[in-house]
């Protein structure tokens, strides 16, 4: 972040995802790539990413959740502030996105970040499926999703969740 931070030449925002969020939050002590979504997107900060590849020795992917389903409306309000370095402001891509899209692709990591979720609190059952409802009819853009498997997904995850007693807000 501080390496970013040093090469942008104007603000900006950096939003971290997956194995990065789970990391920074500390229920997973590794991670073998860091995904994340530049705004606006910079050129000095895609010129920095190669070296800082090779640097760290991690793959570094420009992802979000956005790039695998619809993004959720009033995300950016909801991404937590990490820190700044420079003229950059880091983020948490919002919480609720990262839940959805992790349920979608369902992998066994997937689940354990979205049991660690909804166990730190940081997402509620209900306002998932109610945020799930309002995307539900863009994901017809989407063709790899299929909705209703997804809905069944996002169903049984909430219900996961309210076993753990995370459905209160």
């Amino acid at each position: 972040m501080r390496r970013l931070g040093h090469a942008a030449r104007s603000s900006g925002r950096v939003y971290l995802t997956g194995g990065a969020t789970a990391v920074l939050k500390g229920w997973r002590q590794e991670t073998i790539d860091i995904d994340i979504r530049f705004e606006p997107d910079l050129p000095e900060l895609f010129a920095a990413i190669p070296e800082l590849k090779k640097e760290l020795a991690m793959n570094v992917e420009l992802a979000s959740p956005q790039d695998f389903i619809p993004a959720l409306p009033d995300w950016r309000a909801r991404s937590e502030l990490i820190t700044t370095h420079g003229l950059l402001a880091f983020f948490h891509y919002d919480f609720y996105a990262q839940v959805l899209a992790k349920i979608e692709r369902g992998h066994a990591q997937d689940v354990t970040d979205v049991k660690a979720f909804f166990r730190e609190g940081l997402v509620v059952a209900e306002k998932l499926l109610e945020l799930f409802s309002r995307i539900e009819p863009d994901l017809v853009r989407y063709p790899a999703l299929d909705p209703a498997i997804f809905r069944s997904k996002v169903e049984r995850a909430v219900a996961g969740a309210r076993e753990l007693g995370r459905d209160d807000p």
